[in-house]
């Protein structure tokens, strides 16, 4: 019986079994704190269709070699610019969520075959120099806010120079996929559009895995040495998946924007790639493997957690400080275990 429990917690994963009881636990408080269950699941839904693209981009990094792509600004950093000029164009509804969408795809086509160069000068090293490229990114870019020459007076400041620090959506295409086709059952409601969209993605990225380039990439990806000799181009198949990451990561952000209701500028894109990482790893994923499911299962677990921790910690810890700094441990805890934990072992394994 203590080998069957064994390996039943090593196929299922420590990390992922300990997060899943959390949130059953957070569950069942909830509800005994008489708090409205279903609105949390609502919640819930929304934030997983929000955040789930941004966590598949991580997929195709880790599958071709790259590891946990934390170079993720650089694909949110292409999505934003491609954002304003959709509003820059003037267009609105789901016109300007298409265009949107697709000026992204080039621009980060472009910033991810340059950054796709650069890691595959640096092998052996990518995480950390990803995590540099990040950053640094972000913090270039602050420049770039500063001297780009928009002239619609939803993204300048009214006095000086620049673009504004938060761009609102509203009247333009802001919850555009989460009203699409939404509907009520048992007092919960579901953004139909914002989940329908998130699902295609996981498919494009799945018939793309399944193609002749995505297998030879992910080939590549786990036996550099084996595929070089079957003839296969590494630094072009990691190449591929360092540009898809990043494309999808522009696709994302812009999906979760249209959900947020606004596009954050400046410093706001600096930290988004760990809350993806770590929830590609809560559902399973290793720094060398991923799998769509992997990247369904932790979004859930990941944004479940966080929407529910947040109100029973208010519940239970009555004091507005001590609540804020509970939702940041919480939030905060789970990204740290989840970078130190992988299936049970470290993320080297």
């Amino acid at each position: 019986m203590k080998t069957t429990i064994k390996d039943l917690i090593d196929k299922i994963g420590l990390p992922r079994l300990i997060i899943t009881t959390f949130f059953i636990i957070l569950c069942i408080l909830s509800v005994g704190l008489k708090l409205s269950l279903p609105d949390l699941i609502s919640d819930t839904l929304v934030r997983v269709g929000m955040n789930g693209v941004l966590v598949l981009a991580m997929a195709p990094g880790i599958l071709c070699g790259i590891g946990l792509n934390f170079g993720l600004p650089l694909g949110i950093l292409a999505g934003l610019l491609a954002g304003l000029i959709s509003i820059e164009m003037n267009l609105r509804g789901f016109t300007a969520l298409f265009v949107a969408i697709l000026i992204s795809i080039p621009l980060s086509s472009i910033v991810g075959y340059l950054y796709g160069l650069l890691l595959n000068r640096v092998k052996g090293s990518e995480m950390m120099v990803s995590t540099y490229a990040g950053f640094s990114s972000v913090s270039l870019m602050c420049i770039g806010w500063l001297l780009i020459p928009f002239q619609s007076a939803e993204l300048k400041w009214p006095i000086g120079k620049g673009l504004r620090t938060t761009i609102t959506l509203s009247g333009r295409y802001d919850k555009q996929l989460d009203n699409f086709l939404s509907f009520k059952l048992m007092g919960i409601k579901f953004p139909t559009g914002l989940i329908f969209a998130f699902l295609i993605c996981c498919l494009i990225m799945w018939l793309i895995l399944r193609s002749k380039s995505g297998v030879a990439m992910i080939a590549a990806g786990s036996n550099p040495k084996f595929a070089e000799a079957s003839g296969i181009n590494v630094d072009k198949s990691r190449l591929l998946g360092t540009m898809l990451s990043t494309i999808f990561g522009a696709v994302g952000i812009i999906i979760y924007a249209q959900s947020y209701g606004f596009y954050q500028l400046y410093q706001a894109p600096m930290m988004m790639g760990f809350a993806a990482v770590a929830a590609i790893l809560i559902g399973g994923a290793s720094a060398t493997n991923a799998k769509i499911s992997h990247v369904i299962i932790g979004t859930i677990l990941f944004q479940g957690l966080l929407t529910i921790g947040l109100p029973v910690a208010n519940k239970i810890v009555t004091e507005g400080n001590l609540a804020e700094v509970v939702r940041i441990i919480v939030s905060n805890g789970i990204i740290l275990y989840a970078l130190t934990k992988v299936g049970g072992g470290d993320v080297s394994e």
